[in-house]
């Protein structure tokens, strides 16, 4: 376990931290904070495409108040059907409203087609914005953000949060602007054409507002979870599936599909509850329409009989209950639809919202010429937590060229003074300076420019073996990449494959842990930084392969300031300075001769190291 996890593993016990390539897992099942809040951040997320929505409305509106308006074109074709059948039919004005109809229709299917093309298109817009600025997001975040978030619920927010808001501003919103404006407008022309008939239908329908509203308030929380829950599993997911090998290794098949089991019934609890609610939808709206349809029947044959109503406006009236009661069952569809999308939108509003890394407005640049290489530490305090200090009173001085290791036990601390050194991390309290420049006061990048690493945990990208080496570094040559794979010895393996240095490896390529850590080395070498640091770079491969590397080492280190972190101290016998680490203090320093001769703990230490052989 490396110092980092060994202090993290605590922080919080409802969490896990992320280790290895394995994500850990969050909690499920958290309460929606604020539907409200959730709703107005995505409202204002969308206002650089506001004229785009706001004619896809009136687009839609348009089209609905031409469909309201049909029906009374309809009863105005049956009082003169009526009226010819006791004379002659007007077929001229029957004529004339069947075109003003098609008219009217034809530009409501075109109206609504041309609101589906801008949503369709904002939608795509609001997505790939957000997943830029998720993307963009990460690389602004502290790495204490990822100690304790799992790797597979930000994943989620990348794909199933953002398509949940895609789907529903795609569907939903066209759908409530349509829905409401065809309730309202139909209510209109139901009061305009008979007023009691339309008292009698509201009534019918008062009773599916009520159950509307009912599960609607009853399904929030259901789909909040949902959301959360398909973060969690996702999370869990990747995390067995990444560290498949140490799953069957040490027979956690059972225990794994028993988690899984406990979770995937969570989230179908949760699912089905909630698209239970969802469905109840369609079903209460028919059963409410086909009340209306009675209530109205019957009122209109009853005015009818006393001459208080034309047949006609029955036939209206069958048509406006029909674009009465629909619009509530499209409201409660797409209502139900907003419940998921706020608990989505709060989920990725809230990940945007995360603290950042702090500005670096104002931060100097670490020259390159007149580059020397000096570090040194001064009265360095951190922790990865509060008031849990590791580095306690951390003082040290690296001068140009030298190669310095720093050797302690497992949790002493040795690992956090690399993630300090590269600003991964800031300290509490102290100052670390390269060439007398204090990094706190330069950028993170002009850091890392000088620095090449090489880490315990290998990854491989998805690409060729080429492509890792070089990666990230422009303008690199095939005889340098052969030169680095040779100088660590994996020219002669990588020319038996099928494709040479052309083959395509991913992070679960066929290869061994120490052919990966060789490709890393070698990446090292072609990044060709002033300083070193190897984070038991060596810890991987057999002893022939160690010697080999550490020759390439030897020689890639020579004027070069380097930090190396090794378990196995027969590696840094020939360092210029040794720092022993323990419980976050330098409690030894000095060359590997003058540490032996003090007898202390480094001695006990490497001489334990032969004893265990």
């Amino acid at each position: 376990m490396t110092d980092k996890e060994y202090e993290i593993g605590d922080m919080n016990k409802n969490k896990r931290p992320h280790r290895g390539h394995g994500p850990g897992r969050m909690a499920a099942g958290e309460k929606a904070d604020n539907f409200g809040q959730a709703m107005k951040d995505l409202i204002q997320y969308c206002r650089k495409y506001a004229v785009m929505i706001i004619g896809a409305v009136i687009l839609a509106a348009a089209g609905t108040i031409l469909n309201v308006i049909g029906p009374s074109k309809l009863a105005d074709i049956t009082d003169y059907i009526t009226a010819g059948l006791r004379s002659t039919i007007d077929v001229d004005a029957v004529v004339k409203i069947c075109i003003t109809l098609a008219v009217m229709y034809g530009l409501g299917f075109l109206f609504s087609m041309l609101q589906g093309l801008i949503m369709a298109d904002v939608t795509q817009k609001v997505s790939k914005g957000l997943r830029s600025e998720i993307s963009e997001k990460i690389n602004r975040l502290p790495l204490s953000f990822f100690d304790h978030s799992s790797t597979g619920d930000i994943l989620s927010r990348v794909t199933n949060d953002v398509d949940t808001l895609s789907q529903t501003l795609n569907q939903s919103l066209g759908t409530m602007v349509s829905a409401i404006t065809m309730f309202f407008g139909s209510l209109i022309m139901m009061f305009v054409t008979n007023w009691i008939m339309a008292l009698v239908g509201i009534g019918a329908t008062i009773l599916g507002f009520g159950l509307m509203m009912f599960i609607v308030k009853r399904s929030q929380k259901y789909f909040m979870r949902q959301q959360n829950q398909l973060g969690a599993i996702d999370g869990y997911i990747e995390e067995i599936y990444a560290g498949h090998t140490i799953v069957k290794a040490f027979n956690g098949e059972e225990k794994s599909k028993k988690e899984f089991q406990q979770m995937n019934h969570d989230l179908y609890d949760s699912a089905w509850k909630s698209q239970f609610m969802s469905g109840m939808m369609q079903p209460l709206m028919g059963f409410v329409g086909n009340l209306g349809y009675v209530a109205v029947c019957v009122t209109g044959a009853v005015l009818t009989m006393n001459g208080m109503a034309e047949f006609s406006v029955i036939i209206a009236f069958m048509l406006y209950i029909r674009l009465f009661t629909q619009p509530l069952s499209q409201i409660a569809q797409a209502a139900t639809s907003l419940q998921s999308a706020a608990a989505a939108s709060e989920r990725v509003f809230r990940f945007l919202r995360e603290e950042e890394m702090p500005s670096e407005e104002g931060a100097e640049v670490l020259p390159s010429t007149d580059f020397k290489g000096n570090v040194e530490f001064e009265h360095v305090k951190f922790g990865y937590a509060p008031k849990r200090t590791i580095i306690h009173d951390f003082s040290a001085i690296a001068k140009q060229g030298q190669k310095v290791a720093i050797v302690g036990p497992t949790g002493a601390g040795k690992t956090t003074m690399v993630n300090l050194l590269m600003r991964f991390y800031d300290t509490w309290s102290g100052e670390i300076r390269i060439d007398g420049h204090p990094i706190n006061q330069m950028t993170r990048a002009s850091v890392h420019d000088h620095f090449c690493m090489v880490l315990q945990d290998t990854w491989l990208f998805e690409g060729t073996i080429k492509e890792n080496i070089i990666y990230s570094k422009k303008n690199v040559s095939d005889e340098t990449v052969i030169k680095a794979c040779k100088a660590v010895g994996l020219h002669h393996f990588i020319t038996t494959l099928p494709h040479g240095y052309d083959t395509v490896l991913n992070d679960q390529a066929n290869l061994s842990v120490g052919q990966k850590q060789l490709i890393t080395i070698a990446r090292a070498m072609v990044e060709d930084a002033p300083m070193l640091i190897l984070d038991e770079a060596t810890s991987s491969v057999d002893t022939r392969t160690e010697e080999l590397i550490q020759k390439a080492m030897d020689q890639l280190m020579a004027g070069r300031t380097s930090f190396v972190i090794a378990h196995r101290l027969s590696t840094i016998r020939n360092a210029d300075l040794i720092l022993v680490m323990k419980d976050g203090d330098i409690i030894e320093k000095g060359t590997h001769q003058q540490l032996l001769d003090q007898k202390g703990f480094y001695a006990d230490l490497y001489n334990s190291q032969f004893e265990l052989v």
